[in-house]
């Protein structure tokens, strides 16, 4: 039974040992840095409302299980829409979209990479506000599903730098609020699309 166990600890640490250098070779972390616009769809829920496109700046860590598996964290500097009805517009709100997802990566060794994720979103909203109006006016904060597909290009042998492009469909929910009470729902439901750099450590 002794020599079982001494047998079994060695065998796993030699498969560590002899997976360890390929798997720091291109290290379990990666940051990156991008530019995205949030394109909500024209048609926003009961309230009779549209909400315009932004590009933002936006910052990813995404933290490589295996090979194939990575936990993405997509953040944001603040995003400002304006609100629109009947072709004015008619306020303005600002959100942060913190997203989590799991992706999956094809081809992780090559120099071209597609991938596939998803996960969940958590969008807050804040000063929100109606032009010309002494009205108090608020959305709800949010959580949904999302979806990501996104191809990385390698830029150097090591495939530690990279440059991304992705596309994002992100259910975002929210009820509108006027002076306390709610006025309709408003359905932003955008596709978040963009270009980033990543480097890995």
């Amino acid at each position: 039974m002794k020599l079982t166990g001494i047998a079994l600890a060695a065998l796993t640490a030699a498969s560590a040992l002899g997976a360890a250098p390929a798997f720091a070779a291109d290290g379990p972390l990666m940051v990156r840095v991008g530019v995205h616009n949030v394109d909500p769809k024209s048609d926003n829920g009961n309230l009779g409302v549209d909400v315009d496109s932004k590009v933002g700046l936006t910052f990813n860590v995404d933290w490589y299980l295996t090979p194939n598996l990575a936990i993405d964290v997509l953040a944001a500097l603040p995003f400002e829409h304006d609100i629109t009805a009947g072709g004015s517009k008619i306020g303005s709100t600002k959100h942060l979209p913190p997203t989590v997802s799991l992706q999956y990566h094809f081809l992780p060794g090559a120099r071209i990479n597609p991938y596939v994720g998803a996960g969940i979103n958590y969008t807050m909203f804040f000063e929100d506000k109606l032009d010309n109006s002494s009205s108090s006016f608020e959305l709800d904060n949010s959580f949904g599903l999302a979806a990501q597909a996104g191809v990385d290009f390698a830029l150097d042998p090591a495939r530690r730098w990279v440059v991304g492009v992705d596309l994002r469909y992100i259910d975002i929910d929210t009820d509108a609020k006027i002076n306390g009470s709610k006025a309709g729902t408003v359905e932003i439901d955008p596709l978040v699309y963009g270009v980033n750099v990543g480097y890995r450590f």
